[in-house]
């Protein structure tokens, strides 16, 4: 796994992230500030309902609370780059860019269900997986709870149509950026502001088995989503980093104390890779592997990548994969292809853009 290249230095001034409080620590800062406690709340409402994105707007603040405000907090936003929207289905593909200059991208799905968007916890990624695009360039930093917050805002901004569920699982490993992503879980759905459901919400992680277990420990209601990939260790090696150094027998001890802890079913991610994990040998290895196991298997036809040499499963492979885990018991869907007009796989739009700016800057003299 590469290294962090910056993960803080990205804000220029001193000014505290409003957008990254909960009430009760609002409060707390209310306090300090010598105003009184419930303006913690109208505040937070006027965040998280009312989506101000200035202080000036929080019409029923006194003049001098404002400008108080204005001095020691920021209200962060994401600048919208560029939108793209498939011809197939629909999907929408948002850039947005982010203090610092880097980009990061997510993704707006329509179901019968409801609105679902992908939502990238970091600006690139350094866990590796050789099948994604949002590791080529290793991490760039981690984002804030208010600029996952802020994904979900100016989509629901942007669309004029409300969200209902959300997936960590565009660019960057959610587990490795833990306490943001909390906070933002905690954020998203408070009673006083979005109130998504945590049932509605999924985290997938490529298997970092510490902030798993922690996560656990934490008793939140969401669905945890393992990257598993492979059903022994030597295959899965080849495919995700991690896999060197937690074992697959260490990830699913993980899952099934997660089970224990919350009595939310897993979610197995299996990207399906032609001749490398998708034999039926490896189907029969998966069957026994996951016995006893309360879970959901999601197969998910691998994307190709310019930079990787992976090549899609058939479909008549994908079908005789999934028809072995059901005779086995196991509960299998197939992931539906989403925006694959508008490069809808992780981090493969969030690519081209960072490599067309880079092409730019090199073709330009330094000034």
């Amino acid at each position: 796994m590469g290294k962090i290249k910056n993960t803080e230095s990205y804000h220029k001034t001193e000014l505290k992230d409003i957008k990254s409080y909960c009430e009760e620590e609002l409060k707390e800062q209310m306090t300090q500030m010598g105003e009184k406690p419930f303006r913690a709340l109208q505040i937070y409402r006027w965040l998280h309902v009312e989506r101000a994105d200035t202080f000036e707007q929080m019409t029923n603040l006194s003049k001098s609370l404002r400008e108080k405000l204005s001095k020691e907090y920021e209200i962060r936003t994401l600048k919208k780059e560029k939108v793209f929207v498939s011809q197939i289905d629909g999907t929408r593909k948002y850039l947005f860019r982010i203090p610092g200059g880097s980009m990061i991208e997510s993704v707006f799905m329509r179901y019968h269900h409801g609105n679902s968007v992908c939502v990238s916890t970091q600006s690139g990624c350094r866990m590796g997986c050789r099948f994604c695009a949002s590791t080529l360039n290793g991490l760039e930093r981690n984002l804030t709870a208010s600029e996952l917050l802020e994904q979900i805002y100016q989509i629901e901004k942007d669309t004029g149509e409300r969200v209902s569920n959300i997936v960590l699982m565009g660019s960057g490993e959610p587990l490795d950026n833990f306490d943001h992503v909390v906070k933002f879980i905690q954020l998203i759905s408070d009673v006083h502001g979005a109130h998504i459901s945590q049932r509605n919400i999924t985290l997938s992680t490529c298997g970092i088995v510490p902030e798993m277990v922690k996560l656990a420990d934490l008793h939140l209601q969401i669905t945890l989503a393992l990257s598993l990939h492979a059903a022994d260790d030597d295959t899965r090696k080849t495919l995700m980093p991690i896999a060197r150094k937690y074992s697959i027998a260490q990830v699913l001890d993980a899952c099934r104390y997660y089970f224990e802890k919350t009595k939310r079913r897993i979610t197995l991610e299996y990207s399906l890779v032609a001749g490398v994990n998708d034999t039926m040998q490896e189907a029969e290895r998966l069957c026994r592997l996951l016995k006893g196991l309360n879970c959901h298997v999601n197969l998910i036809p691998v994307n190709p990548i310019q930079e990787r040499d992976f090549r899609q499963s058939g479909q008549k492979a994908v079908l005789q994969f999934k028809s072995r885990l059901e005779k086995n018991g196991i509960n299998v869907t197939i992931r539906r292809e989403m925006g694959r007009d508008i490069n809808g796989a992780c981090g493969q739009l969030r690519n081209e853009a960072m490599k067309g700016r880079k092409e730019q800057s090199d073709g330009k003299p330094d000034h």
